[in-house]
């Protein structure tokens, strides 16, 4: 018994007191503080902006480098699980580099591979690509398609997978001119981790209000890819430059007004019927 209460009082002994955790304070009144006791301030996105700009200055950094966003995303869904994640391209108002995404356009035309080419794409063929693009033989960063194709593509719908032409990604239609130069020019980010975006939008020598139009053309592209009903999907948004700290981003002003997303995934479903057009297209037609 004697042992016991020795061992018990030893254990008390060891036990380490209970800290108790203050809230954190919102700003600091002094220019010299300790961070991790005060809220991380956020900022308008033009002041944030700005406040990039001047790093630079201060740390005679290259002028012309990157400007990043990350993205933090609530992928949670009231009818399903999550949203899954995805990639998606966005025609940016501002273009911030002089390269060009190689498109392959699939028809049998001559006619519209005539227009193809003119209008800059780097592949333009028929069936006869197929086996060379299941051989790695062709490697693109996008392909379309026009519809009557459709049905001898078929093969390419694994190998592709998310780059497989579709109305629902613009890369399926008649409009060979408009997708070469979307898919040519456009700029591509994806989920990663499962609920994060990270990727360019500018350069840090462009004028404010073209960073802050391309920032918000790539956030408003995201929010269609869940139903406003659904709650928030943005939870969290830093700018950054290639050499800067990440800036933490007040979202008001930046997400989408519900009224336009729910207008948008209106049309997505008015435009539902373009994927049961797509599938009658690629079943192949019985004789």
């Amino acid at each position: 018994a004697r042992k016991d209460s020795r061992r018990t009082k030893k254990e008390e002994t060891k036990k380490k007191p209970v800290r108790r955790r203050w809230p954190l304070m919102s700003k600091p009144v002094d220019d010299v503080y300790l961070t991790w006791l005060y809220k991380r301030p956020s900022y308008d996105v033009e002041t944030a902006v700005a406040k990039l700009k001047k790093f630079q200055e201060l740390d005679f950094t290259y002028p012309k480098q990157f400007v990043y966003i990350n993205v933090l995303l609530d992928m949670a869904l009231q009818k399903k699980k999550k949203v899954d994640p995805f990639s998606s391209t966005v025609l940016l108002p501002y273009r911030f580099t002089d390269e060009t995404n190689k498109v392959l356009v699939f028809t049998e035309d001559e006619k519209e591979a005539e227009i193809a080419r003119e209008n800059g794409a780097a592949v333009v063929g028929g069936v006869e690509l197929i086996k060379w693009i299941l051989e790695d033989e062709i490697q693109v960063d996008f392909y379309v398609a026009v519809p009557a194709i459709m049905p001898k593509l078929i093969p390419l719908r694994s190998k592709l997978k998310r780059k497989y032409p579709s109305t629902k990604r613009n890369s399926l239609g008649t409009d060979i001119p408009k997708m070469v130069q979307l898919f040519r020019e456009c700029h591509e980010y994806t989920v990663e981790d499962e609920c994060e975006i990270e990727t360019r939008i500018a350069r840090l020598d462009m004028p404010t209000e073209q960073i802050v139009a391309n920032l918000k053309a790539v956030i408003h592209d995201i929010c269609t890819f869940k139903p406003s009903s659904d709650g928030p999907f943005v939870l969290k948004l830093v700018i950054r430059s290639s050499t800067s700290e990440g800036l933490l981003l007040k979202l008001d002003g930046i997400l989408p007004q519900a009224e336009k997303v729910e207008e948008k995934e209106k049309n997505a479903d008015d435009d539902g019927g373009d994927d049961d057009e797509e599938k009658h297209a690629q079943e192949p037609v019985s004789t």
